[in-house]
C-alpha cells in the first residue's frame, strides 16, 4: 500500500487557521507522468517559509495552525487547479495525491466551522520580482482574494473594503514600509486574484470559511533573511489578532 504522507505533509492544528502550500514540492515522483500544459516551475522555498510562519504562530500563541503542504513537483501535479487540469489522467497515484490534498482541506475547514464557527485558509505562493509586467509597481507581497469574494459571500461597499483580514494585512505592512499589493496607490498594481484553492474554499463557496492567496517575493523567500523574519513576524501577529 502506498503511503501518501510521503507526498503530502499535513497536520490538524488547534487554531481556525489553515496553511496551504501547493507549489513548493521538489519530489520527482518518477512514476507520475509530467504535465503537458500550464506552469511547471516550483515556488522555491515556500515550504520552508511556511514552516517558519507556522513556528512564529506557534511560539506566539502556544497553539498550532493546521497545514497541508505538497512535497510533489508542480510539473507532476498542480494542486492549485481543478482536477481535470491538475495532472495526467492516466496516473492513479497522481489522482490519489490530489484527492488527499483537497480532502484534507475540506475536512479541516469542516472541523474548524464546527469547533470555532470560522475558518481562515492562507494559500502560500511565490513570485520573482523581475518577472512582474513592465510599468507595475515593485512589491514584496501580493494578496489575492478573488476581488474579496473569498472573504465575503456578498458584494462589499467601497467604504467597507478594508475592514477585513486583507485590509488589516495591507495596513500592517504599509506601516512597516514593506510594499504590498493591492496598496491603494494610483499606479498600476501587479495584482493576482487567487487560484483554484482560494476560490474553492472561500466564503462565496463555503459560508464561514475565508481564504486568501499570499504571494511572497523571491527576496523574502531566498535572499533577505532580515526581511523574511520581519515579514513573518508581522504576518503572524495580524493573523493571530484576527482569529483569536
Amino acid at each position: 500500500m502506498v503511503n501518501l504522507k510521503e507526498y503530502i505533509e499535513f497536520e490538524k492544528g488547534t487554531l481556525p487557521l489553515i496553511i496551504s502550500v501547493p507549489h513548493g514540492g521538489t519530489l520527482e515522483c518518477r512514476s507520475i507522468p509530467k504535465r503537458t500544459e500550464g506552469i511547471m516551475g516550483i515556488d522555491k522555498a515556500t515550504d520552508e517559509l511556511s514552516h517558519d510562519l507556522i513556528n512564529h504562530i506557534k511560539n506566539k500563541s502556544e497553539r498550532l495552525p493546521s497545514y497541508i503542504i505538497s512535497n510533489v513537483r508542480r510539473s507532476k501535479i498542480d494542486l492549485n487547479r481543478s482536477e481535470t487540469e491538475a495532472y495526467n489522467s492516466n496516473s492513479d497515484l497522481a489522482s490519489k495525491i490530489y484527492q488527499l490534498y483537497h480532502r484534507k482541506i475540506k475536512e479541516i475547514i469542516s472541523d474548524n466551522l464546527k469547533t470555532f464557527k470560522y475558518s481562515l485558509l492562507i494559500d502560500i505562493h511565490g513570485f520573482e520580482k523581475h518577472k512582474r509586467p513592465p510599468g507595475y509597481r515593485d512589491v514584496e507581497l501580493i494578496l489575492g482574494t478573488n476581488n474579496l469574494e473569498s472573504i465575503f459571500s456578498n458584494p462589499v461597499p467601497i467604504k467597507d473594503r478594508d475592514k477585513n483580514i486583507r485590509g488589516k494585512i495591507i495596513k500592517k505592512f504599509l506601516n512597516l514600509g514593506i510594499l504590498i499589493a493591492p496598496g491603494r496607490l494610483r499606479r498600476k498594481e501587479y495584482v493576482l486574484t487567487g487560484g483554484y484553492i482560494t476560490k474553492q474554499y472561500g466564503n462565496s463557496k463555503i459560508p464561514g470559511s475565508q481564504s486568501m492567496q499570499i504571494e511572497f517575493s523571491d527576496r523574502i523567500r531566498l535572499h533577505d533573511v532580515d526581511l523574511r523574519r520581519k515579514v513573518l513576524k508581522a504576518l503572524s501577529e495580524v493573523l493571530l489578532e484576527e482569529i483569536l
